[in-house]
């Protein structure tokens, strides 16, 4: 709903009670304040009381106040510039203590994201994963922390790996220039989505390759193309997005990875200890 949730409300708008009306139009004009605010505040910001708020999210089609909010902030995320994101940032948080709401805000996200986390498609990435001939992993900007970060573990786990590097189009392209039928790609897009990242991931799948997505919402512009869709809440904390829930998502892939080749991480591991031993990679705990 959320690319139509505008359209409903101003169509809607005839029909509306007053106080209705005032949260329509609060909307309509701001929408990118009020996909950020509380039922209480945004009650208090249009003076209208918050069952009327709430009354109004049903009254319009949504699963309550977090339905209508969920729906306005998929709409807009992606569309705020980092100054944009900011100045609605600083009207979100006013004065609370930024160390616990950025904690609390992180919490709510990973309790989501495991609500919500499509189990099914979660088992069916691992199984493409470890049936793929080659694996390449893609996150641009923000998101190439999480790339790296799966790309590093992966590798003591399978072979072909390999984790697209750099920001220029020619080069990424380059690296899987010998992308197929058997292979995987794991593209990572989170707001605001990066189109070079849309690109790629659809050119991959015309390839022949399957593609998993692990991104935030069925609306995410890679959703469409995938195989497999992984989501995972990724909050807006003023001019960036926080990264803890779609963390733990690569945490879970990797971890049920370990498990499906256990024998293999062990003989990698046994290697590496010894080579860490040889070279004093690591300090030695002192007593």
């Amino acid at each position: 709903m959320s690319n139509d949730i505008l359209h409903t409300i101003e169509n809607g708008m005839p029909d509306f009670s007053r106080g209705q009306k005032r949260i329509a139009s609060f909307i309509l004009q701001s929408y990118d304040k009020a996909a950020f605010m509380t039922a209480s505040r945004l009650g208090q910001t249009v003076q209208v009381s918050e069952s009327t708020v709430v009354r109004f999210a049903a009254e319009i089609g949504c699963d309550g106040y977090p339905g209508m909010q969920r729906a306005l902030q998929e709409m807009v995320r992606s569309k705020l510039t980092s100054l944009q994101r900011i100045e609605v940032a600083d009207d979100l948080m006013g004065e609370q203590d930024i160390l616990s709401m950025v904690f609390r805000s992180d919490i709510e996200r990973l309790h989501m994201t495991l609500k919500e986390l499509d189990r099914t498609a979660f088992d069916a990435a691992v199984q493409t994963i470890l049936q793929a001939k080659n694996i390449y992993i893609m996150g641009l900007r923000s998101s190439y922390t999480i790339a790296r970060f799966l790309g590093f573990y992966f590798r003591l786990i399978l072979q072909n790996v390999t984790v697209l590097t750099g920001d220029a189009a020619g080069d990424l392209y380059a690296q899987m220039i010998h992308i197929g039928p058997g292979d995987v790609l794991i593209s990572i897009s989170f707001p605001r989505y990066s189109t070079m990242t849309t690109g790629i991931s659809r050119w991959a799948a015309s390839r022949g390759a399957e593609l998993i997505a692990l991104t935030d919402s069925e609306t995410s512009p890679i959703a469409p193309t995938a195989s497999h869709t992984l989501l995972a809440k990724s909050d807006m904390v003023s001019f960036i997005d926080s990264l803890v829930a779609p963390l733990s998502l690569a945490n879970a892939l990797i971890v049920s990875l370990s498990r499906h080749r256990k024998q293999e991480l062990n003989e990698t591991l046994e290697t590496l200890e010894q080579i860490w031993s040889d070279y004093d990679i690591y300090e030695e705990n002192q007593h």
